[in-house]
C-alpha cells in the first residue's frame, strides 16, 4: 500500500499554497526516506488551536510550533498495515518565531515539518544530548532543503483587503 499524504491548512494568518508545500515533504521523503512508511496528514493551525491541542494532549500551557502524533505508537492502536500520523504546525508561532530569527516564516514552517518528520523518525528531544542530535539533524536538513527548494515559494499571495 502506498502511503497517502493529506495537507490541511486551518489557519487564516498566512496564505499558504499546498501545492508547494506537498513538494517540500516529498523532497524530504525523497532525500531522507522514513524509516517505516506512514500516512502522515500535515495540519497548518493558528495559535488557538495548537493551544488547545498542546494543554490536551502534552500538557504544556499556551501553543507550541509543532506537534507530532504517531498514532502506531499509541495504547491500544489497532494494527495496520500501514501506520498514520499527524504533524500539526503553528503557523503563528512560524511567523513571531522568524521576527524573532530575522528570517523567513516559510523557513520556520519548513524547520517545524523536518522537527515532526524527526520525531516520527524516532528522534527525541527530551534531553539535552539527544535535544542537540536533533537539532543538529534538523538544521542540516533544513540546509540541503534550502539549497534545493525556494522555500519562500510556500507562501501564496498576500489576501487583499476587500
Amino acid at each position: 500500500m502506498t502511503p497517502r499524504l493529506t495537507l490541511r491548512n486551518r489557519q487564516h494568518t498566512r496564505t499558504v499554497r499546498l501545492r508547494r508545500l506537498r513538494q517540500l515533504v516529498r523532497a524530504l521523503h525523497t532525500r531522507y526516506p522514513p524509516r517505516r512508511p506512514v500516512h502522515l496528514g500535515i495540519h497548518l493551525v493558528d495559535a488557538t488551536e495548537m493551544t488547545r491541542l498542546n494543554e490536551r494532549f502534552l500538557r504544556h500551557a499556551g501553543p507550541t510550533d509543532v506537534i507530532a502524533f504517531d498514532y502506531a505508537n499509541a495504547a491500544g492502536a489497532p494494527p495496520r498495515e500501514t501506520p498514520a500520523a499527524d504533524i500539526v504546525i503553528c503557523v503563528d508561532e512560524a511567523v513571531r518565531q522568524a521576527r524573532r530569527f530575522r528570517t523567513r516564516w516559510t523557513t520556520e514552517v519548513a524547520r517545524y515539518l523536518i522537527h515532526g518528520l524527526l520525531h516520527l523518525d524516532g528522534f527525541d528531544d527530551r534531553q539535552p544530548a539527544a535535544r542537540r542530535r536533533m537539532k543538529r539533524e534538523e538544521n542540516r536538513r533544513l540546509r540541503h532543503l534550502a539549497r534545493h527548494f525556494a522555500l519562500s515559494t510556500v507562501a501564496g499571495s498576500p489576501k487583499l483587503p476587500p
